[in-house]
């Protein structure tokens, strides 16, 4: 469990949300450690040679990889800091966590996927591809972790805010963000 004293912010949402750069933007200006296991899952796809859909797809029958960043994710909740975890599943796992679903409409994710040239491990030919990729690539990590841990990413009950980022600034959606958190009993 989380320590009132360490809070943490846990986010997940759509594929293209923009949590990587909100998340960014709330370690500037909280002074909170930021992880990703989103990253962390890029790297391990790299690792064996894979696409991040090719690697959820692996991950259906090889549970070491959903084992290994969940145990990391885990961990972090029992940190005594305050966090930012950037995580399709760190809601679930640090249920004490202020946690944040951001939205975002299917075409403008697609738009900022097919654009961020850092995603190596996700290198798309044409935004119908990357449109297809990233749709098949939720559902798969949805029935998955359904499946493994009746964890429902879909249920936005399951948060304690969602953004729907699509026509916001990554800034405007970090301050709304800062004053729902300062305003959440952590402490």
């Amino acid at each position: 469990m989380a320590s009132n004293n360490y809070p943490k912010i846990t986010i997940t949402g759509d594929l293209g949300s923009g949590k990587s750069a909100v998340s960014n933007l709330l370690r500037e200006r909280l002074a909170f450690e930021i992880y990703s296991t989103g990253k962390m899952q890029r790297e391990i796809a790299e690792k064996y040679g894979m696409t991040t859909l090719e690697l959820n797809k692996y991950a259906e029958s090889h549970p070491e990889i959903d084992e290994e960043i969940d145990d990391f994710s885990r961990a972090l909740g029992h940190r005594e800091e305050s966090l930012i975890v950037d995580s399709r599943l760190a809601w679930f796992f640090i249920p004490h966590s202020f946690k944040l679903y951001l939205k975002v409409d299917i075409d403008e994710a697609t738009r900022r996927i097919f654009a961020d040239t850092g995603r190596r491990s996700e290198a798309y030919t044409d935004q119908a591809s990357a449109k297809s990729s990233i749709l098949e690539r939720k559902e798969l990590e949805n029935t998955r972790f359904l499946s493994l841990y009746n964890a429902d990413c879909a249920n936005m009950k399951n948060f304690d805010m969602v953004v729907d980022t699509t026509q916001m600034a990554p800034g405007t959606v970090a301050d709304l963000i800062i004053n729902a958190f300062k305003a959440w009993p952590h402490s």
